[in-house]
C-alpha cells in the first residue's frame, strides 16, 4: 500500500484547517491537508465575527481575503417586531478588530486554499479519511480517493478540522450530546434584486419571529443574500412539503423581509441541517487534537462557528509546534480548558437567548451603553477577556440584568 510520511496531517480544508496549515507551514513543518470535497463547495457559516480576523492576519491569510472585496460587517441588527437592537463592533468593551466579513463560504474557503497552494502547501481534495490507528506517538491514517484506491499517511500529529464531517469523533467514538436545545436550520441563497440602497441593503439582520425561531438575512457583496430560519427541530418539520415549500411558508412570518424576498427564485433547493449543536467527550488525545466544528459547534445565532474554528486551530498549531520541537505542552489547561472556557461563555448566551433572558436585555425600553458595550464584546468573539463582567460572570449576570429589565418594565406599567 502506498504510504506517505509527514509531520502533521490536517483533516479538512475549511478556515480551521487552513489557519492551522498556514501556521505550521510558516514554521517549516511538512504537512498534508486532506479534504473530502472538491472546492468550491457550499457550506454554512457565512457570517463572521471580528475575533477571527486576528487569526487570519497572524498566519498570513488576511491580504488574500481583503483582495476579494467581501461584504464588510461592522455589527449586527436584531429585530423583534417593531423593536430593534443594533450592535456596533467599534463600541465594544474589549480592544480588538471592529469589523469582519459576510461571505459566501464557497468563495471564501477557496480563496484560503488557493493561497495555501500558492505558498506550497500540499492539499489533496476529494480524498476521504476511512480509518486511523494511533500507536507509540505515531498515527497511521487510511485515505480513500474517488476510485476507491486506499493509501496511508503516517504523521506525528493529526489535526481534525473536518467540521460537520467530525471524522475523529466518529472514528474514535468521541461524540456526546450537546447541552444546547435541539434546533435545526433551513436556508438558501437568492439573487437580491430588491436590495434597498444604503446601509439597509448591506446590514446583517436577525429577525426574531418567536422566542425560539428567527430568520437570518446575510447580504453578500456579489449581489446575492443568504436567508435561513433557525428554530426547534419539531417546529421546522411541522411545515409540510419540500424544503422550498417549507422555507417559502416560513418567510411569511417575517413582516420586515417578506416583500423583499417573496417569489424570488432560490439559487438552490433549500438545505436543512438538523440538531445543529454538537459536542465531544474530549478535545485532544495522544497524537491528535480536534479543532473547529469537529470539536464543538453551538447554535449559529451569534455566528461563533468560524471564530471557534480559527481560535482552536491557531492555538493547536502553536502547541503542536512546541511539542514537535521537544518542549513540554499542557494540552489540558492550555488548550482544552482554554477553549472550553470560551465555549462555555458563548453557550450561556445561546441558552439565555432561547430562555428569553438575553432578548429581554436586547429589547429593553431603557438601554445601558456600558452593558451594551460589554455584551457587544462577547458577540464580537472576545469571550476570553475576564475584564469584561459579561465574560467573567456570564452564568449569573445575564439572568440578573434580565430580571432587572423585568422589574423596570413592571414598574413602568404600574405608573401608567
Amino acid at each position: 500500500m502506498e504510504k506517505e510520511k509527514v509531520d502533521v496531517l490536517i483533516i479538512g480544508a475549511g478556515p480551521s484547517g487552513c489557519v492551522a496549515a498556514a501556521y505550521l507551514h510558516n514554521k517549516g513543518f511538512s504537512i498534508k491537508l486532506v479534504e473530502k470535497n472538491k472546492f468550491p463547495r457550499f457550506v454554512i457559516g457565512e457570517s463572521l465575527i471580528p475575533r477571527c480576523m486576528e487569526h487570519f492576519e497572524a498566519v498570513g491569510l488576511l491580504d488574500c481575503l481583503k483582495a476579494k472585496n467581501f461584504e464588510v460587517k461592522t455589527g449586527a441588527r436584531f429585530m423583534q417586531g417593531s423593536k430593534v437592537c443594533e450592535f456596533d463592533f467599534s463600541k465594544k468593551h474589549t480592544d480588538g478588530w471592529d469589523w469582519t466579513y459576510q461571505i459566501p463560504r464557497a468563495d471564501f474557503d477557496k480563496t484560503l486554499t488557493d493561497e495555501l497552494q500558492k505558498k506550497g502547501v500540499a492539499i489533496d481534495f476529494e480524498k476521504e479519511v476511512v480509518g486511523v490507528a494511533l500507536a507509540d506517538g505515531i498515527s497511521t491514517t487510511q485515505i480513500k480517493d474517488l476510485r476507491g484506491h486506499v493509501s496511508e499517511i503516517e504523521a506525528k500529529f493529526i489535526i481534525d478540522s473536518s467540521g460537520f464531517g467530525r471524522v475523529l469523533p466518529r472514528l474514535l467514538n468521541l461524540d456526546k450530546p450537546s447541552e444546547i436545545p435541539a434546533h435545526s436550520s433551513i436556508f438558501t441563497h437568492v439573487k437580491d434584486v430588491r436590495r434597498p440602497d444604503g446601509w439597509e441593503g448591506h446590514r446583517i439582520t436577525f429577525d426574531i419571529v418567536s422566542l425560539e425561531t428567527w430568520l437570518w438575512v446575510i447580504p453578500f457583496s456579489n449581489g446575492y443574500t443568504s436567508i435561513g430560519y433557525v428554530g426547534p427541530t419539531d417546529y421546522l418539520e411541522s411545515f409540510e412539503g419540500t424544503n422550498e415549500e417549507r422555507l417559502r411558508e416560513m418567510m411569511k412570518l417575517s413582516k420586515h423581509y417578506l416583500s423583499r424576498f417573496e417569489d424570488l427564485p432560490y439559487e438552490f433547493e433549500p438545505k436543512m441541517i438538523k440538531n445543529i449543536a454538537k459536542s465531544v467527550k474530549q478535545l485532544y488525545g495522544p497524537g491528535y487534537v480536534l479543532t473547529g466544528n469537529s470539536a464543538e459547534f453551538l447554535d449559529p445565532v451569534f455566528s461563533s462557528g468560524v471564530t471557534f474554528a480559527t481560535e482552536s486551530a491557531h492555538l493547536a498549531a502553536k502547541m503542536i509546534t512546541k511539542e514537535l520541537n521537544g518542549e513540554q505542552v499542557d494540552w489540558e489547561n492550555d488548550y482544552s480548558k482554554y477553549m472550553l472556557d470560551g465555549v462555555n461563555v458563548f453557550s450561556t448566551y445561546v441558552k439565555e437567548w432561547y430562555t428569553g433572558n438575553l432578548q429581554k436585555i436586547f429589547f429593553a425600553d431603557t438601554e445601558n451603553p456600558v452593558i451594551k458595550s460589554q455584551i457587544c464584546a462577547v458577540l464580537a468573539g472576545y469571550v476570553w477577556d475576564k475584564t469584561n463582567p459579561f465574560v467573567k460572570n456570564h452564568h449569573r449576570l445575564v439572568k440578573t440584568v434580565a430580571h432587572i429589565a423585568d422589574m423596570e418594565k413592571e414598574a413602568a406599567a404600574n405608573t401608567k
